[in-house]
């Protein structure tokens, strides 16, 4: 099996790659779909290759071990597909090592290994939800004064910016899943945002996927959530997907209540462990 690690371009359209691959080989397997990696490479457009490996099989990738940088300090990590265990946490490891300030979240499976790469605290939990397009939920009007705008149709900077920075409009041009039309705005009566959604095609595997959704402080509890997100779920099916997906933290309420309310339904529950920042002068067991 061939090992190669993957930057920029090139490791955004292997890791597409991959995870169409599962998810076609698996309806429900696999914590992740394409524009999952897709959505995150707007924050980290792994500039180098010091951050994911992959694996592959015939020039296929079947596996790989992906590092994402959230801020200066903190750092994603995730097993994607069946990348070869002995060498994923070898990878793992040696890379934690090299990021002694930072702490590392990753979702794991094998509890054991991760314990003895230094995962030892549980950072977050979520829910993987699904739903079939035909049961959608009929669309709900927006409240009065309030009004739906795609992108195309938007001035101004892209509302993204504030979170997700002055970047992720071009980041987002260069992802193939990305389609404009469902990237979603809502205005509200003094014409400011009031939330954004966007809602993610892929044509490939028919799978929806809901990521990032946002409706701001001061318009939430007026049915703004529920219109925006019922709204961009007849969008998805009306570009062919048939599943639609949406993943939450257990830990926010209104998210469940509106993905469940909408008919969503809970396939697993995942936890993410944290390895903290190292000790000076400490040494993390695996090393």
């Amino acid at each position: 099996m061939e090992q190669r690690r993957a930057g920029g371009i090139a490791y955004l359209e292997l890791v597409t790659e991959l995870l169409q691959r599962q998810r076609l080989a698996d309806p429900v397997g696999g914590s992740f779909e394409a524009a999952d990696l897709q959505w995150w490479f707007t924050r980290d457009p792994h500039p180098t290759d010091d951050d994911a490996v992959f694996w592959l099989d015939g020039g296929d990738p079947v596996g790989a071990m992906v590092f994402t940088r959230w801020g200066p300090t903190r750092y994603g990590c995730d097993m994607v597909g069946s990348p070869p265990p002995a060498a994923a946490w070898e990878f793992v490891r040696r890379r934690c090592a090299e990021l002694p300030d930072a702490s590392v979240e990753m979702e794991v499976s094998d509890e054991a290994a991760a314990t003895e790469a230094g995962f030892v605290d549980v950072a977050e939990e979520y829910e993987i939800t699904w739903l079939d397009a035909a049961d959608r939920p009929a669309p709900r009007p927006f409240p009065d004064g309030y009004t739906l705008v795609p992108r195309p149709d938007q001035d101004g900077p892209h509302p993204m910016i504030k979170r997700n920075g002055a970047e992720v409009e071009a980041r987002l041009a260069l992802c193939s899943l990305y389609d404009p039309d469902l990237d979603l705005a809502v205005r509200g009566p003094a014409a400011d945002v009031a939330g954004y959604a966007l809602f993610w095609p892929d044509r490939r595997t028919g799978v929806g996927l809901i990521e990032p959704m946002r409706v701001e402080d001061e318009h939430a509890g007026r049915g703004v959530a529920g219109a925006l997100f019922r709204a961009g779920l007849d969008l998805l099916a009306a570009r062919g997907c048939t599943r639609l997906k949406v993943m939450h933290s257990v830990a926010n309420p209104a998210a469940t209540r509106l993905y469940h309310g909408a008919g969503f339904r809970t396939e697993r529950r995942v936890r993410v462990l944290l390895r903290p920042p190292a000790v000076a002068g400490a040494t993390t067991a695996g090393r």
